[in-house]
């Protein structure tokens, strides 16, 4: 009696499918709309690759992408002109280390997670997006939403479809954690079910169902703390999420600020050290060996040196911070990869992430180095060299403009003005477009 419906639908799908009719339901190519051709003009344009300055350039788009770059190049009559003037050209710039979802008020990380629901946190999240892009941040590396499931995962979609703006993002969702080694801290324990920033886990096989689940949900990458308070998780556990990640085709960044913790961490097989902030030569030479990034994140480490009033906890600070800085120049003339993340957590930091390229500067790097790490190095560790980091043919027209020259004042990377992403204006503060 139910097989004649079901025959009957599936030789009305047979019909509605047949090459015939999905010929007729496809555009021809004649019917294809032209692509929107577009010309920037500016005084100059900074090529990341060279180092170079381009004066008196142009770059020409057809839809989405580049199609030609240059010195005054000839203009189609039918290209819409944006003249930008006296300013300065850049890729868009790449965040290696943000937290989206996280809007942390002062350092009460228990109350973001009791007080606020996921659909708020999701809201917040594509609020703090849209802030980042609007600074000239076109793509992004989000290592670990800090308790917001899977939000991330669709946060990332919304911008993918246009539903938000935002910037492209690859997203590592829970992170994971060993038990009892991560935010929140001081609950009490007649609390279990208080909600937790990370996915925790004891044991090698729980490791790996933690790597299996965060991956079916829609992880571009997987986040782990390889120590915090101490270095408490184990090699074993570490390889064992490597190895389930590096399967799916998936790279692994490690939180690791402790020596031992950054060992275990490149004995694990990691890609990435996120902070580092400890490091010595013998483990900078092993992560050139192994070709491991190193995601510094210094901005936020100098704001609190700052923030700090007891005179004694900030030399302290101090002290550990000059010994970073001279790793990192040590990092730079071994040639370990070099990636920028600024670490924003809470509303005022989303948005200033620029403020991590002037850090690099203040850690030794040159502007253009610093640059570097957060255009083409970024693009790099993303995996997306082919497709975003510089201003080339074929490349994505992610493009910013600043008013000054980035090269001798590095600040200028904080006040962008211009913001086009994939060929959409996003921010013209001065209405450039003719």
């Amino acid at each position: 009696m139910i097989q004649r419906p079901i025959i009957a639908v599936a030789a009305a799908l047979l019909l509605v499918l047949s090459p015939q009719t999905r010929a007729q339901n496809q555009p021809t190519e004649k019917s294809k709309q032209p692509l929107v051709q577009v010309a920037i003009r500016a005084a100059r344009l900074l090529d990341v690759k060279s180092g170079a300055l381009i004066n008196n350039a142009v770059v020409l788009i057809e839809g989405e992408r580049i199609s030609a770059v240059g010195p005054s190049l000839p203009i189609p009559a039918e290209a819409k002109i944006i003249d930008l003037g006296d300013m300065t050209l850049l890729p868009g710039l790449i965040d290696c280390h943000t937290h989206l979802l996280a809007s942390i008020a002062g350092d009460d990380y228990g109350a973001m997670l009791l007080t606020k629901s996921q659909a708020y946190r999701a809201l917040e999240g594509a609020s703090n997006a849209r802030r980042t892009l609007l600074a000239g941040y076109t793509a992004v590396r989000d290592v670990e939403n800090e308790g917001a499931g899977y939000a991330d995962v669709a946060l990332r979609d919304a911008i993918n479809r246009g539903l938000v703006e935002g910037p492209r993002m690859k997203v590592a969702t829970r992170a994971i954690a060993v038990v009892g080694q991560y935010q929140p801290v001081g609950v009490s324990p007649d609390l279990p079910d208080f909600p937790h920033g990370a996915q925790t886990i004891s044991g090698v096989e729980e490791a790996r169902r933690a790597v299996r689940e965060q991956l079916g949900n829609g992880a571009d990458l997987i986040k782990i703390y390889a120590d915090w308070n101490y270095a408490a998780m184990t090699v074993e556990e570490i390889n064992v999420i490597v190895e389930e990640a590096h399967k799916a085709g998936k790279m692994v960044a490690a939180h690791a600020i402790s020596i031992e913790g950054i060992r275990n961490a490149l004995s694990g097989g990691v890609d990435s050290i996120e902070h580092g902030d400890r490091p010595d030569r013998a483990v900078l030479e092993l992560m050139k060996q192994k070709g491991v990034w190193w995601v510094p994140t210094f901005s936020r480490q100098l704001e609190r040196i700052a923030n700090e009033k007891d005179d004694e906890v900030r030399r302290r600070r101090i002290v550990r911070m000059e010994t970073k800085y001279k790793m990192l120049q040590t990092a730079r003339d071994l040639g370990v990869k070099i990636a920028a993340g600024a670490d924003p957590a809470s509303e005022r930091h989303h948005g200033a992430n620029a403020q991590e390229i002037e850090a690099l500067t203040l850690a030794g790097l040159t502007n253009l180095e610093a640059i570097r790490a957060a255009t083409i190095s970024g693009a790099e560790l993303l995996g997306w060299q082919d497709r975003i980091g510089s201003l080339e043919a074929g490349k994505f027209a992610d493009i910013i403009a600043v008013a000054g020259n980035p090269l001798s004042d590095i600040k200028e990377l904080q006040h962008v003005s211009f913001v086009m992403k994939g060929g959409r204006l996003i921010k013209d503060a001065h209405k450039f477009a003719k």
